[in-house]
């Protein structure tokens, strides 16, 4: 299945992306619960399928705003330098023994065909594309030959960076990595099943159209499994926790010159069996 959250008339609702159109999922849960978080978190998930059986569409994408597909997760963990073409960008080539984690807010996604705003304190407004793994079943100290069952659901991420402002405090990226609005995930999320290998999936950025990052998942320096492995022994992961698992070479950052985003340049981050998350860049407003 692929599930999205997004705001009809007004209202915050969710439902199942069929070819074409949406079909609601939120009457027919009869207020079991109100949001995709809370499917996740009261273990609904498996009910779907049955409540979707037969499903044709009946509601047009251009009707609804697209929210992220989960509002409020509980963790947004995410890791940096994870593919194997990223550590030559660095000074220190050699691949990381640990993976490095630092947090996001949820207010610094956007959904699905939302503006990036690139802050008004900043020019050095970067992309950041990847692949969001989401929590469906909790644990701690988890295996990891076990790691992958507590997946429920893969998504696009970009992860929008400032990138000066990641520099302000020694071994501190918070503040870049958290302006509201500067990141988009979406745009719904794939549930496990969609996915025929976690361990080789494609993931391409395009900035106004051209390709600017692609990559494997079969290049990870830590995989999916691993991460939630290491994650998982200094914090439990709830249904609703999201990782969004690193970005390939190629960061606007890391270019010569640098290549910084600005107002009117459209930003498409591509995961294969999820989706495109597609958004434009404005500028803060004054």
């Amino acid at each position: 299945m692929k599930l999205a959250s997004y705001e009809l008339q007004g209202r915050s609702r969710f439902g199942m992306v069929l070819d074409g159109g949406l079909f609601d999922l939120f009457e027919r849960l009869s207020g079991r619960a109100a949001s995709l978080d809370e499917v996740l978190r009261r273990g609904l998930l498996a009910e779907l399928p049955r409540l979707a059986r037969g499903a044709a569409p009946e509601i047009a994408p251009a009707d609804v705003r697209f929210l992220p597909p989960l509002e409020r997760p509980g963790k947004i963990l995410c890791v940096g330098i994870n593919y194997a073409g990223r550590p030559g960008e660095y000074q220190n080539a050699e691949p990381p023994k640990y993976p490095s984690l630092f947090l996001r807010t949820p207010a610094a996604q956007v959904g699905h065909l939302e503006p990036l705003v690139r802050p008004a304190e900043s020019e050095q407004f970067d992309y950041e594309g990847e692949i969001a793994i989401v929590i469906g079943k909790p644990g701690r100290r988890i295996r990891e030959a076990d790691a992958l069952s507590h997946i429920a659901a893969y998504s696009c991420f970009n992860e929008g960076s400032v990138r000066d402002w990641m520099r302000h405090g020694v071994y501190n990226v918070t503040a870049g990595k958290n302006f509201d609005a500067s990141g988009a995930f979406g745009p719904w999320l794939a549930t496990a099943d969609e996915v025929p290998d976690p361990r080789d999936m494609r993931i391409a950025t395009r900035v106004n159209g051209e390709t600017v990052q692609n990559d494997s998942t079969a290049n990870l320096i830590f995989s999916f499994a691993r991460l939630i492995a290491y994650i998982s022994t200094f914090s439990r992961l709830e249904p609703g926790d999201v990782i969004a698992t690193g970005t390939p070479a190629g960061a606007g950052g890391k270019r010569n010159p640098p290549r910084w985003l600005k107002a009117g340049d459209v930003v498409e981050v591509e995961v294969s069996s999820v989706g495109v998350l597609r958004n434009a860049v404005i500028d803060e407003a004054a």
